[in-house]
């Protein structure tokens, strides 16, 4: 790219609810820049993912540059595309960083959703330049002036400041990027010694370790001798180059700008996110702002379905993890072999990082009930527990996870959603009129009750329209209960769940009759039960199959026919002491879905 000058250089992501229009207006971008050839255009090009095109959502962040051409010469651009999911806001976090401006899109047909109000603050955060942006203005159902008035209350911005456009069609969009030129200031440099801001990577089998990094201070060549500041490792840089979209490799990196480096390592560890490169003849003394450390909220068992493929499923995580610095990972054994105790930041991003896995490393996984942390206190001492099965049979407290849900409905939904909090355990904090057919509900909701199925069933009955969006809160004591489920009389600890002392007996009876028809039939009964510590609280019984052993005997003495039945009774009591049932995958994803 011919550009050179860091004044005439941009940085900006674009942020926004999932499905309001991000990729669409990335694509269009790409369009009016002709960074892409006419043979290789299509739908969604930044999601360079199977399943992000699947499933019409960005998963992962992607940086492009582009080269802006107008009468006052030419201006570099590096976009960033972010995800719009609540579960990926740490994807959006590290974006906004490597950042000096940000497109804020609305659909004019929805307005603000809280994951678009959760986004702006992040961005406010790192005081970013925001450009907000109406879009899908061409829909028969586009509200444009009720969606003006949202946004002019939210930021406080003059109506002729937001801009109106269509990504579909391309209306407007030559408009956003001259108005991103205009208003979001050139990158900021220090004048300090080279510092580069690691904010993604991801393995490449051929070529190693390739980190996608934004310049802050001095140049980063081909051939250089770098150090990882956090680290300490020291490597030479094999390449350095941009994305525009298809990776292109540059003589050298210059302040302000974002580009990936490789440094042919194999050792994943060597270069984390969040980490500072500096060269190693003359370093920098003080490493860049990281990011904050995210914690996990949902946690569930990864086991192979093959007992040797353990090492191989530690290797895939272990490269996941690289692409994804959110994912938690440590070994454990149960009763279903040795596998993983992983954390996620939610249940779509436990779903995809489980897809992911098999997909990607053609892996075959059972994923345990995802299950929170508690704080149980026990004899003096506090413990943390992420898998049911460790709970202790005796304890003096425990204490759940809360989080503050910000829920957005239309105001003829305010009823079902208020009637889903309280069946939630929630408690209200606050209800605020964000335009007269749009509510903003806040509630305090365990985080327990959140992660299952929470989202399905706001959506399902505000017809699609509720959004929402969390924080943390902290620990709060409640009444648990662990339920456990015994087959044959032997406890499946994967089917272990942690519930309310007055749900425990719904969940247990929902549990046993789904495991009832889900595990396949022996030659002798098999009792499913539930229990509460040495209670049992739900029964099921899977018949067993019997023989027609009497068939032979045509007519005679009934006496004959009791001798065989008798017989066939005693086989089965000797098969029920030595016999082992096994339990399908599927009752394991169903109890995760209960």
């Amino acid at each position: 790219m011919a550009v050179k000058n860091i004044e005439r250089t941009r940085n900006f992501c674009i942020i926004a609810h999932i499905d309001h229009g991000k990729s669409t207006l990335a694509d269009r971008m790409l369009d009016l820049t002709e960074a892409v050839a006419e043979r290789d255009r299509m739908d969604q090009i930044l999601d360079t993912m199977e399943l992000e095109r699947e499933r019409g959502i960005t998963i992962k962040a992607q940086a492009v540059r582009l080269l802006h051409k107008r009468e006052d010469g030419d201006w570099m651009l590096n976009l960033i595309d972010t995800p719009g999911h609540v579960d990926f806001t740490y994807e959006v976090s590290r974006a906004i960083a490597a950042c000096e401006g940000a497109l804020l899109v609305v659909d004019a047909s929805q307005g603000i959703q809280a994951q678009t109000l959760a986004n702006l603050y992040l961005a406010m955060e790192q005081d970013l330049e925001i450009i907000p942006v109406l879009n899908k203005i061409d829909l028969p159902v586009a509200d444009v002036p009720a969606a003006t008035e949202e946004l002019v209350e939210l930021l406080g911005v003059d109506e002729g400041e937001i801009l109106k456009i269509s990504a579909k069609t391309g209306e407007g969009v030559l408009e956003v990027l001259n108005t991103i030129v205009d208003k979001v200031p050139p990158p900021a440099t220090s004048g300090e010694q080279t510092r580069a801001l690691v904010f993604d990577s991801y393995y490449d089998p051929y070529r190693g370790v390739v980190s996608l990094a934004r310049l802050f201070d001095g140049e980063l060549s081909k051939g250089d001798t770098v150090q990882a500041m956090g680290s300490e490792e020291e490597f030479e840089l094999l390449e350095v180059g941009c994305y525009s979209p298809k990776p292109t490799a540059l003589p050298t990196l210059r302040p302000g700008e974002v580009g990936y480096i490789i440094a042919g390592l194999k050792d994943i560890e060597a270069l984390r996110v969040g980490d500072t490169v500096t060269r190693t003849k003359d370093p920098a003394q003080e490493p860049l702002p990281g990011y904050a450390e995210v914690l996990p909220t949902v946690f569930c068992g990864l086991y192979p379905t093959v007992g040797d493929e353990f090492e191989r499923l530690r290797d895939a995580l272990s490269k996941l993890q690289l692409n994804d610095a959110s994912l938690f990972y440590e070994p454990e054994n149960s009763r279903m072999g040795f596998g993983f105790r992983s954390g996620f930041l939610g249940l779509l991003h436990m779903e995809i990082v489980q897809e992911r896995l098999e997909r990607e490393f053609g892996l075959d996984l059972i994923a345990s009930s995802p299950s929170v942390k508690y704080e149980v206190e026990t004899n003096g001492e506090t413990i943390e527990v992420t898998n049911p099965s460790d709970l202790p049979e005796d304890f003096d407290e425990i204490r759940e996870p809360m989080v503050r849900a910000t829920i957005i409905c239309p105001k003829e939904h305010v009823g079902a959603v208020m009637g889903l909090c309280h069946e939630k355990r929630g408690t209200s904090v606050g209800m605020e009129y964000l335009s007269p057919k749009r509510v903003q509900l806040t509630y305090d909701m365990p985080l327990g009750e959140v992660i299952t199925d929470f989202f399905d069933a706001l959506k399902s009955r505000t017809k699609g329209y509720a959004s929402y969006d969390y924080d943390r809160l902290g620990y709060e004591a409640a009444d648990l209960v662990k339920v456990e489920v015994l087959v044959s009389g032997d406890p499946v600890e994967a089917l272990s769940i942690i519930v309310h002392r007055d749900k425990a007996y719904h969940r247990g009876r929902a549990l046993v009759e789904k495991l009832k028809e889900l595990i396949p039939r022996q030659n002798f009964e098999v009792p499913v039960q539930a229990a509460v510590g040495r209670r049992i609280i739900a029964r099921e019984t899977v018949r067993a199959y019997r023989k027609d052993v009497t068939a032979k005997c045509y007519g005679g003495d009934i006496s004959r026919k009791k001798k065989l039945l008798e017989q066939q009774k005693k086989g089965k009591r000797r098969m029920k002491q030595v016999g082992s049932v096994e339990i399908p995958q599927e009752a394991f994803l169903a109890a995760l879905r209960i």
